[in-house]
C-alpha cells in the first residue's frame, strides 16, 4: 500500500493512534448529532418550523459519512472484504436513503420516501465500532448463552407449572382466570414483577402462590446479572487489541497476534 493509503487506513480503522482517536471521536459526535437530526425531524410542529435546516444539515451530514464510506474502501486491500461485511453493509445503508429520495417523486411516493429516510437510523449501528469495551460486552454475552437459556428454559417451566395451577385454584371462581394459556400470561407479568394488575387472584390459596410467585421473580432477577458479570470480568481479562486488519478490515485480534484470524493475512 502507498503511504497515503496507509496513513487514511490507520486514521479511519485504528483507534490507538492520536489521530485515530480524534478521527472516531469526531464520527461519533457525527453519528449522534444525525441521528437527533432523524428524530426531531419526525416531530411534525419542529419539521414545519426547521424542515429545511434539516435537510440542509442531512444533506451535509451524507456528503461527510459518503466521504468517509469511499475513504474506507479505498484504504483497504480488499475492498469487497469491507464492502460486504457487516459495518460496510451498514455504512452504505446509512447513505442510500438520502440519494434514493431524489429518485422518487410524487405526492404517492411520500409514505415511501419517509421509510427510505427511516433507514438512516442505521448509523446508531456504527457505535459500536468505537466503543472500546463493546468487544469485551459482546465476548461475555456469547459466553453466557448456554447458562441464559438453561436458565430462562428454568423460568419458563415454572411459569407453566404455576400458570396452570393457578387455573385449577382460581378458574371456577374467578372469570378472569379463564384458560391455562392466560393464567400463564398472568405468572410471567407476576414473576417479572411487572403487574399490570388486570388479572388477580381472589382465593387464598391463588393470592398464596401469587405471593410466592413475586419473591420468587425477585429472586430470578439477580441470576442473569450474576453469570454475564462472571463472564465479563473473565473477557475483560482476555481483552482483544482494536487494530483493523488492511485486507480485510476484520477486527478482535488478540494482543499479539501477527496475522488476521478472519483472512489469515499478515497485519
Amino acid at each position: 500500500m502507498s503511504k497515503l493509503r496507509s496513513y487514511i487506513h490507520e486514521v479511519i480503522f485504528e483507534a490507538e493512534t492520536p489521530e485515530g482517536k480524534a478521527f472516531d471521536v469526531g464520527l461519533l459526535i457525527l453519528i449522534l448529532l444525525s441521528v437527533l437530526v432523524v428524530s426531531l425531524e419526525s416531530i411534525q410542529s419542529l419539521n414545519e418550523q426547521f424542515g429545511p435546516w434539516f435537510n440542509y444539515i442531512e444533506w451535509g451530514l451524507t456528503a461527510i459519512f459518503t466521504l468517509e464510506y469511499l475513504l474506507r474502501i479505498y484504504s483497504v486491500r480488499r475492498p469487497w472484504g469491507y464492502i460486504l461485511s457487516f459495518y460496510g453493509l451498514v455504512d452504505l445503508l446509512s447513505i442510500l436513503p438520502t440519494f434514493l429520495s431524489l429518485l422518487v417523486t410524487g405526492s404517492e411516493f411520500l409514505i415511501v420516501i419517509r421509510a427510505l429516510r427511516l433507514l438512516r437510523v442505521f448509523r446508531i449501528f456504527k457505535l459500536g465500532n468505537y466503543l472500546a469495551q463493546s468487544q469485551i460486552l459482546l465476548t461475555a454475552l456469547r459466553a453466557s448463552r448456554v447458562k441464559i437459556v438453561v436458565f430462562l428454559g428454568a423460568v419458563l417451566a415454572s411459569v407453566i407449572i404455576i400458570g396452570s395451577m393457578m387455573y385449577l385454584v382460581e378458574g371456577n371462581t374467578n372469570p378472569t382466570f379463564s384458560n391455562i394459556p392466560v393464567s400463564i400470561y398472568w405468572a410471567v407479568v407476576t414473576i417479572t414483577t411487572v403487574g399490570y394488575g388486570d388479572i388477580a387472584p381472589v382465593t387464598p390459596l391463588g393470592q398464596f402462590l401469587s405471593a410466592v410467585l413475586m419473591i420468587l421473580g425477585y429472586g430470578i432477577i439477580a441470576v442473569p446479572t450474576g453469570i454475564v458479570s462472571v463472564e465479563l470480568a473473565q473477557a475483560e481479562a482476555q481483552s482483544h487489541t482494536t487494530r483493523t486488519c488492511e485486507h480485510c478490515a476484520g477486527t478482535g485480534h488478540d494482543w499479539d497476534a501477527k496475522y488476521c484470524k478472519h483472512c489469515g493475512e499478515l497485519m
